[in-house]
């Protein structure tokens, strides 16, 4: 089968093209894809798994399979400092989050801090179990930055969630908007929220001191 892979900023200078038409067995996947153009141009080698694939224009795992007339594209890794949105189980850095959306355009920045609380649902909480598909979550958690920036022009968002163990105390969550204006900075971080509490794949535990239960809402 046949398939076109798209080259973009430093691999496609490095490989002299902007896109490459690759035949491989039927069946194969990104894997294979990824192992053969290693072999035959060094830039694949040399990033490794910081070049991140995406199928039809939606990103995926080097599991995913392909099929004939699929297009594939790889991403080197994209300046400008930190991603606008993460999943980690390290601890969450409201600062770092700011960082990453403030500017001299920036007249409002508006930052919503989800914290573990020690009470819940008449429950004495002991702690918190977040569990996460972390990759499917930050393609969603992109999706809601991209939906406020259309929303609200010059709206910037960025979005960290914890997924462990968190205790009484820890983040679970930071976004944070930045917009030309307070009122859009307000709007785009309510709606960032919101939105992800519906649609990102994150799922909340909580330990009390009488049992512990999955609930359908994070913080």
């Amino acid at each position: 089968m046949r398939v076109r892979v798209l080259l973009f900023g430093a691999v496609r200078e490095a490989v002299g093209a902007k896109e490459l038409e690759v035949r491989l067995e039927e069946g194969a996947g990104v894997s294979a894809l990824r192992a053969l153009l290693a072999g035959q141009h060094a830039v694949f080698a040399d990033y490794g798994d910081r070049l991140m694939a995406a199928v039809n224009q939606e990103t995926c795992g080097d599991d995913a399979l392909l099929c004939e007339g699929d297009e594939v594209a790889f991403l080197p890794p994209v300046s400008g400092g930190a991603p606008s949105c993460s999943v980690s189980d390290l601890p969450l850095d409201v600062g770092d989050v700011v960082q990453r959306v403030a500017g001299p355009d920036a007249g409002g920045i508006v930052t919503f801090v989800g914290a573990v609380r020690d009470h819940s649902r008449g429950h004495d909480i002991r702690h918190l179990e977040y569990e996460a598909y972390p990759d499917m979550a930050l393609r969603e958690m992109d999706k809601i930055c991209a939906a406020a920036s259309e929303r609200w022009p010059g709206a910037r968002v960025a979005i960290a969630h914890r997924h462990g163990h968190l205790a009484i105390g820890d983040l679970a969550v930071v976004v944070v908007a930045a917009a030309p204006h307070r009122a859009e900075a307000f709007e785009a971080c309510r709606f960032a929220i919101d939105t992800l509490k519906e649609t990102v794949p994150i799922w909340k535990k909580e330990v009390a001191t009488d049992g512990e239960y999955w609930v359908d809402e994070h913080p």
